[in-house]
């Protein structure tokens, strides 16, 4: 089910052990053969890193910093897949069990990714925890890919793991990482900091706490109260006060410009998106996973800024 056609994600708190448990003991039923780094090397044609990412945004990522010596396989690739709620497959275990490396958000966000790795343990794979990476515990924001600090974090880890995995290619994977950081990132850095340095302080609102990061990061002064950002993220009611206070912030234009993610329309996000526009109030757009799917994740991002920045500029008039 799509996330506009599934406005609240309550359901992913409730009735997922049983459908994960049952998947995963399928899973397991044939993944004994899997079991070993030897038949794990294997898997991947011309022997290349084989590597599961949880989410298509840290797979693409881990795509381009490995390039030719690495083969991607990312689970949740669907724009339409809400990756708090997803049911994993028996396929997905199988993928699971033949990667050398497995790379998952962590931070609540995707339970179900930890509990296909705890049904096929191995001593022979790498697992990277982007939540335990940058120290940002269950309970925390888990959309650190919107945090440009933590995107480098992230890209420096995955560059160790692949030297570590394949000592042979640790220059490749330098030489990967610096054209990346240094080349392919360059249009994202850009406008992070030009945003920054024009329009750091000024108001704005959102759907949910997934724009938190990146508003922290462009300086912006995030008017909507915490509570509603995490009731939206997390499937839960806002309260009453929450959204009279954002009510408040739209008719009286106190926010310059309203953000909200579009996989995740709720009602609720969608009744301040009308008002917001009704009242003059410029909105940009974000979304949970790449749209399209196929994007690069520095593509995406660079949309999603220069959205933010066309907003900006319309709301201020600089």
């Amino acid at each position: 089910m799509s996330l506009l056609q599934n406005p609240s994600r309550q359901s992913y708190r409730r009735g997922r052990l049983v459908v994960v448990g049952l998947v995963l003991m399928l899973s397991i039923a044939g993944l004994s053969a899997c079991a070993s780094g030897a038949t794990r090397a294997s898997t991947a044609s011309g022997g290349r890193i084989s590597v599961v990412a949880a989410e298509n945004f840290w797979g693409s990522i881990a795509s381009q910093l490995g390039g030719d010596r690495v083969s991607v396989t990312s689970i949740i690739s669907n724009p339409n897949s809400d990756p708090h709620s997803y049911e994993p497959t028996p396929g997905d275990g199988r993928t699971v069990a033949t990667a050398q490396l497995m790379i998952l958000d962590g931070i609540g966000y995707d339970p179900w990714a930890q509990q296909l790795l705890a049904a096929n343990p191995t001593s022979g794979r790498t697992v990277l925890n982007v939540g335990d990476l940058v120290h940002v515990p269950v309970g925390g924001n888990p959309h650190r890919w919107y945090d440009p600090t933590n995107v480098r974090q992230v890209i420096a880890q995955i560059t160790a793991d692949y030297r570590a995995i394949d000592p042979k290619d640790a220059a490749y994977f330098d030489h990967r990482r610096q054209v990346y950081e240094d080349v392919t990132l360059a249009p994202y850095n850009a406008l992070i900091s030009s945003i920054r340095s024009k329009y750091a302080g000024t108001p704005i609102g959102a759907s949910e706490s997934i724009v938190s990061p990146l508003a922290q990061a462009l300086g912006l002064d995030m008017l909507t109260p915490a509570s509603f950002l995490d009731a939206i993220s997390e499937g839960s009611d806002p309260t009453a006060a929450d959204k009279a206070t954002i009510d408040q912030q739209i008719s009286k234009r106190q926010i310059a410009i309203y953000v909200y993610n579009s996989q995740n329309a709720t009602p609720d996000v969608a009744a301040q998106v009308a008002e917001a526009k009704a009242n003059g109030i410029p909105v940009a757009t974000v979304t949970e996973t790449l749209a399209p799917a196929n994007q690069t994740f520095q593509a995406w991002q660079v949309r999603e800024l220069r959205g933010i920045q066309s907003a900006l500029a319309k709301a201020t008039g600089r």
